[in-house]
């Protein structure tokens, strides 16, 4: 029985790449055992504005060693500050009156006090807005064992995988012989030849969060994504 696997740290609102790999495989596990990066994707991404691509931050407590599971907010003002961009920067966007509420509660009514958690809270609630029914699971959930390769190779077999699949970013690091060795097919997923959809103040941009192709695509959003849309594979 084939059953894919995907690893990856939980990211803040990522961008529809990150929904199309959750969406290609059968469980998907949140990997925050490893350290917290600064200036990454864990706690911020990019929207888009009049005046051109903005980041939107949550501030956190954090130190060289510290594991992004750890990892506890700094500053509870976050919350309005990112709604309030949202609805400047897409309240004229075709379906922010749409989403509006939902993501209004999510925002103001957030109390996680951990990073993962709240990652965790707005990646469940987006699967659901596009239909991805993934199963989805945390790395602690299972036991970690051995080097950076032996740890992603140990995961995927405890999730009974056998078949992992990964961004090209990882090309640097992934030992391809390794994952044969154990049996496990290596798929890349290729991020390229996205299909432009409707998107306020050109150019295009593909790299933002999700959340600018749902408030600007609303329903249709799925067909501007790989895992939806063979097309464009």
């Amino acid at each position: 029985m084939v059953k894919k696997v995907a690893i990856l740290q939980s990211n803040y609102i990522p961008w529809k790449g990150y929904f199309d790999l959750i969406n290609m495989v059968d469980e998907f596990v949140f990997y925050d055992d490893v350290q917290f990066t600064k200036n990454d994707w864990r706690n911020r991404n990019i929207i888009k504005t009049s005046n051109g691509l903005q980041w939107i931050t949550i501030p956190v407590y954090h130190s060289s060693s510290s594991k992004i599971r750890d990892i506890k907010v700094a500053d509870s003002k976050w919350k309005k500050k990112h709604w309030n961009s949202l609805i400047v920067n897409y309240s004229q966007s075709n379906y922010f009156k749409e989403f509006k509420e939902q993501f209004e509660f999510m925002y103001l009514g957030s109390n996680e006090l951990y990073l993962s958690e709240i990652n965790f809270k707005f990646i469940l609630a987006i699967n659901n807005i596009l239909g991805i029914k993934t199963k989805i699971k945390w790395s602690w959930d299972y036991k970690l064992d051995g080097d950076k390769n032996e740890r992603l190779i140990n995961l995927c077999l405890q999730a009974n995988g056998t078949e992992y699949f990964s961004g090209p970013a990882a090309k640097e690091y992934i030992n391809e012989k390794l994952f044969e060795k154990n049996n496990l097919k290596l798929t890349w997923v290729d991020y390229d030849n996205y299909l432009e959809y409707t998107q306020l103040w050109p150019p295009f941009k593909h790299g933002v969060s999700i959340v600018d192709l749902l408030f600007n695509e609303g329903p249709n959003a799925c067909s501007f994504m790989k895992s939806f849309n063979r097309s464009v594979l």
